[in-house]
């Protein structure tokens, strides 16, 4: 089935909208991509997945773990953690390999709550847009897992209900080093000439926490599970992906949510696989928005000097962190 039948793509870039559905074909999935600077969502394939369900996030969440950790000082990015009687592991290396017993002993030193309070500060469990029309919020598990101890929250996302939309808005946040925008989605010749970036809030984080996240996030397309993502050695993607299943909805799932760190022009871009049979996974993903990014290079479209850049207005700050 065309994943893209029903999307409105009113307002969207149609260039990077193209290299989008290109890159998607016809996977059942979701790619959103975001201007991490402003919160303008560029292009959504597959809107009725990238508004209206939420879906485990898989390893992805292991981002909220890491920042969580990094922030409440249960860890520094050189620990070293002892896995099993010949292996420890630092931060960099277990974001790289997306190691599931690390992020489990990290869960299991914050404890649900802490976990809980910064998954809620980025954004988690509720609305990440301004005003989209079909919007739903994800879902925040409201106790720890019964089974499994920690480690099925803070590295497999279990009891999270994540939509990609949420998920770039996530990703814009660390892009840009704290600042969580509202998604914001312009349909109309007026809304894309009075495009106003609005914050949701600032990220209270440990001023470390996200250069050291990443070196990991860098690491994982350079020689970990998202190595598919590369495009360009001196134009680097940093990502992270996740692979899981999603009992709740039946199916296997595919993520990898990343950005571009060098070039003009700076995008985020989220990729969702979703599969009845085990034929998706993040590495799976990351080739999806690998092409996605070598389409646009192949245009140019990072090239600095390219005048595709916009002055946007002042910036308004309208909602503090965790309002209830």
């Amino acid at each position: 089935m065309d994943p893209t039948i029903g999307d409105n793509v009113d307002g969207e870039d149609l260039v990077i909208r193209r290299a989008a559905v290109d890159a998607l074909g016809m996977q059942p999935g979701s790619i959103v991509v975001v201007d991490p600077n402003t919160g303008r969502v560029l292009t959504m394939v597959n809107q009725k997945l990238a508004l209206k369900s939420g879906f485990i996030p898989c390893s992805t969440i292991k981002l909220v773990t890491a920042l969580a950790a990094l922030s409440e000082h249960v860890v520094e990015r050189d620990t070293m953690i002892r896995l099993s009687r010949y292996l420890s592991m630092d931060l960099t290396t277990a974001l790289a390999h997306s190691n599931n017993e690390y992020f489990g002993k990290l869960g299991t030193k914050l404890g649900f709550d802490r976990v809980i309070r910064y998954a809620k500060m980025m954004g988690l469990g509720e609305k990440a847009g301004l005003e989209i029309t079909g919007e739903a919020a994800g879902e925040i598990p409201a106790e720890g897992p019964k089974f499994g101890g920690m480690v099925l929250l803070t590295a497999f996302g279990e009891g999270f209900q994540v939509t990609p939309l949420e998920l770039a808005a996530l990703l814009s946040a660390i892009a840009n080093g704290g600042t969580l925008y509202y998604m914001q989605h312009p349909l109309t010749p007026y809304e894309m000439d009075h495009f106003t970036p609005q914050i949701k809030r600032q990220l209270e984080l440990a001023p470390n926490g996200i250069p050291d996240i990443k070196l990991g996030m860098r690491g994982a397309v350079d020689y970990g599970t998202a190595q598919r993502a590369a495009y360009d050695p001196s134009e680097p993607v940093l990502g992270k992906t996740g692979t899981c299943t999603d009992f709740r909805a039946g199916s296997h799932m595919g993520w990898f949510a990343s950005f571009n760190e060098v070039g003009a022009h700076k995008l985020v871009v989220v990729v969702m696989l979703t599969s009845p049979v085990k034929s998706v996974s993040g590495g799976v993903a990351s080739a999806v928005a690998g092409a996605l990014y070598r389409n646009l290079a192949s245009q140019k479209f990072f090239a600095v000097g390219s005048s595709r850049q916009t002055d946007l207005p002042e910036i308004l700050v309208t909602k503090p962190c965790c309002e209830q």
